[in-house]
């Protein structure tokens, strides 16, 4: 068909039958869904130890209670270690974008950073001799199990 000015146009196309999708999963799974929060927490054109500056300080927290600890101050490089996780946590639940901080959804990140960070903070404090926490149903859970 040939208009006025001598250009071809194209006639309509019949509408295409909807294609019926199946409710099964594949059998090979082709890709993963990112985190929720994984993306950059600074803008592409930052370098990178810039764009995943939430990850490094969780990391570099830890590797300085790693190094106290292998310094003979178990105490304190555990609680510090503790207390990473703890900040890791904080971080996930105030910023919308921790870079590779984010591994699951937000609340299962949040529970777990949270939880983990706790306990060990938890078992720095109570670590013996001397231990600065002191609970006193654990000694007659561990005589109660230990016991003949």
């Amino acid at each position: 068909m040939e208009t006025d000015a001598g250009s071809v146009v194209a006639a309509p196309e019949a509408p295409e039958a909807p294609v019926a999708r199946k409710r099964r999963f594949p059998l090979f799974t082709k890709d993963t869904a990112r985190p929720e929060g994984g993306g950059r927490a600074a803008p592409g054109d930052a370098p990178a130890p810039a764009r995943q500056w939430p990850v490094l300080v969780v990391l570099s927290v830890v590797a300085l209670g790693l190094l106290l600890t292998a310094f003979d101050l178990f105490r304190a490089g555990t609680l510090l270690i503790g207390l990473a996780l703890l900040a890791g946590a904080v971080l996930r639940w105030l910023l919308p974008s921790v870079g590779m901080l984010a591994v699951r959804s937000r609340f299962t990140d949040i529970v777990t950073y949270g939880i983990l960070g706790l306990a060990i903070a938890l078992l720095a404090l109570m670590v013996q001799p001397h231990p600065l926490l002191v609970i006193p149903f654990l000694k007659d859970v561990l005589h109660f199990t230990v016991s003949k």
